[in-house]
């Protein structure tokens, strides 16, 4: 993969750099991870290192400095942008412990999201395009998200960022759980804001944690074997309901 660097200044590309270069070669111990385990065949063409003003306003409208745009992923190596950013997430909510957790999060944690946007190439997704909405966005985001934590988090720091999304998702779901997970993409026009957006994310890597943790006793073969069924036997119900997760947060 190329590494590109798109910030407004040299003093702004030598403050991350220490951080750009640790997560490059971590970054490359779990590609071996995937290409062993998870049917990573193709990379990304490159990571475009930026800043949260760039990643948010420039190359995207998208409120969140990761992403994937084509065969190229943009991310911020800014923590401390991202601490204020996910603070930001809880709306002025006063929730003493989220709020620590995460304008205190380590860069272990920033991390796993660049391994999620990673993880996304992998072939085990089957998902397809309907004009430009993919579908079935949540059992892709919320494999990955779960995969990146799973093999990069420590038992401890992994149950407390599933512990906080359990509380988030509580705590929003009258703001914004009036909607189907089927809808994830659909849904995010209505909801630009942060938040908004965040919420389907937060639902989508519970219901797959549940799946594995518990359902699947953590047989993810068990999981992708019912995915590709799904898909075999011609998708006739949404996948959720293959999954009887339809009802999971009522």
């Amino acid at each position: 993969m190329k590494q590109i660097y798109a910030f407004e200044s040299q003093e702004e590309y030598m403050k991350h750099l220490n951080t750009i270069e640790k997560f490059s070669e971590k970054l490359k111990v779990y590609q071996h991870v995937l290409e062993e385990k998870y049917a990573l065949a193709t990379l990304p063409k490159g990571i475009v290192w930026t800043s949260m003003n760039l990643a948010t306003t420039f190359f995207s409208e998208i409120p969140v400095p990761a992403y994937t745009n084509g065969d190229v992923i943009y991310i911020s190596p800014d923590l401390s942008a991202w601490r204020r950013l996910l603070v930001e997430q809880l709306e002025g909510q006063d929730i003493s412990e989220i709020e620590d957790f995460y304008a205190h999060c380590s860069d272990d944690y920033l991390f796993t999201i660049l391994a999620q946007e990673l993880t996304h190439h992998s072939n085990l997704f089957i998902e397809e395009y309907n004009g430009d909405t993919k579908l079935n966005t949540w059992f892709e985001e919320g494999m990955c998200n779960y995969l990146s934590r799973k093999h990069l988090l420590d038992h401890a720091e992994f149950k407390e960022v599933t512990n906080i999304e359990v509380e988030l998702v509580e705590i929003f779901k009258d703001k914004y759980g009036q909607h189907s997970l089927d809808e994830f993409e659909s849904n995010f026009p209505q909801s630009r804001n942060l938040s908004g957006r965040m919420f389907d994310y937060w639902r989508s890597y519970l219901i797959v944690e549940f799946l594995v943790e518990v359902r699947a006793n953590q047989d993810l073969d068990w999981i992708f074997n019912e995915y590709n069924n799904w898909d075999r036997a011609g998708r006739t119900i949404p996948l959720l309901e293959h999954f009887e997760m339809e009802n999971f947060f009522n």
